[in-house]
């Protein structure tokens, strides 16, 4: 096609798409600085204020704070009053910003971009080559996974998932064995342990640093009934009357291998309970899907992308519903049901048994 036979009109729509894509980058890598910073949290318990005030208030660089807080005016996100020189954070826009927004802080989601663009350089490599990367390329994956993972489960997770399997709650009240694979810092088994105290609660991550943190937690709450070890979820050993997995089986090396071990590991009654992304194996699906974009990128810098660094199949975040039951089915599971807990947008909760 000729510059002549170009849609004038398409063009700069779609140049304007781009600026749009460009301007919200930069103030999504800002936005993640308001949450690490804990800007947003000072400014939603603030009048209007001046920049100094706000940098003193967070015990931050004024300059740099009024440099922060340029780009949160002009995008939209802070208001400004300028005879006064003041700024101030809406209540509605504090909703999902703020760590008191719990789940709904979308600022938390945000600082990790800053994550992934410190891994760029290496992921074009990787377009080259067809490698991935090292895990330890990540330094600070556990510690953000962690944060997200904590506010979903302190809301939902005995009180929202557990139920999805029918009579666990009574189970896990009367004392079972539960194993949750690739625990990474172990809140949820240190939730559940401490929920359900009959019960007795074991955590498996490759990361020493992860188990290093579930056990330390353990110890703050006192639990008994909970304990962690490093090890690898393919090679599973002891049996368990429930196997937990949240937001882990697409990033392992060997997931099928896993989900195979995973139900030879599971009593005859045993459940097994698998979070995952919520979204479609096949592209055209997932077309409209709100957050899509952002979960391919994550899969290109993160999940494909450590998965085929240890040699794996690189399922990637997008592995969709079709493609874990089909997983599943292989390996041994004849009865699924997938299952959505309400508010939760990102994630389909798989009950399985053999």
């Amino acid at each position: 096609m000729s510059v002549a036979e170009l849609d004038e009109a398409k063009q700069e729509q779609f140049a304007g798409r781009m600026v749009q894509v460009i301007n919200d980058s930069c103030l999504g890598l800002m936005a993640g600085l308001g949450h690490e910073t804990g800007l947003f949290d000072v400014m939603a318990g603030m009048e209007p204020a001046t920049s100094e005030e706000i940098a003193r208030a967070a015990g931050l660089s004024e300059r740099y704070v009024r440099e922060w807080l340029g780009a949160m005016v002009t995008g939209g996100v802070v208001d400004y009053e300028p005879q006064r020189r003041t700024y101030a954070l809406p209540p509605e826009h504090a909703a999902s910003l703020t760590r008191a927004a719990g789940p709904n802080n979308m600022a938390r989601i945000a600082q990790d971009l800053s994550m992934l663009a410190e891994v760029e350089q290496q992921v074009r490599e990787a377009f080259r080559t067809g490698g991935g990367l090292p895990y330890s390329a990540y330094p600070r994956f556990q510690a953000l996974q962690a944060e997200e993972s904590k506010e979903v489960f302190d809301v939902a997770l005995v009180d929202g998932i557990v139920p999805l399997v029918p009579g666990l709650v009574d189970r896990l009240r009367a004392g079972i064995d539960v194993l949750d694979i690739g625990c990474g810092q172990g809140h949820a088994v240190n939730v559940l342990a401490g929920a359900f105290p009959a019960s007795r609660f074991h955590g498996l991550d490759k990361s020493e640093e992860g188990i290093a943190a579930a056990r330390a937690e353990a110890a703050d709450r006192c639990l008994d009934n909970a304990d962690f070890q490093v090890g690898d979820s393919a090679e599973l050993t002891g049996s368990y009357d429930l196997v937990t997995a949240f937001d882990v089986i697409h990033d392992l090396a060997r997931p099928a291998r896993t989900l195979a071990a995973v139900a030879g590991a599971l009593r005859a009654d045993g459940v097994f309970l698998m979070g995952d992304i919520a979204a479609s194996s096949r592209l055209e699906e997932n077309i409209g899907h709100p957050l899509c974009p952002a979960l391919y990128t994550f899969s290109v810098f993160y999940c494909m992308s450590v998965s085929l660094g240890e040699g794996g199949e690189g399922l990637g975040t997008v592995w969709g519903e079709q493609t874990a039951r089909r997983m599943l089915e292989e390996a041994g599971f004849r009865h699924i049901d997938a299952q959505r807990v309400e508010g939760d947008v990102l994630n389909v909760y798989y009950v399985a048994r053999r």
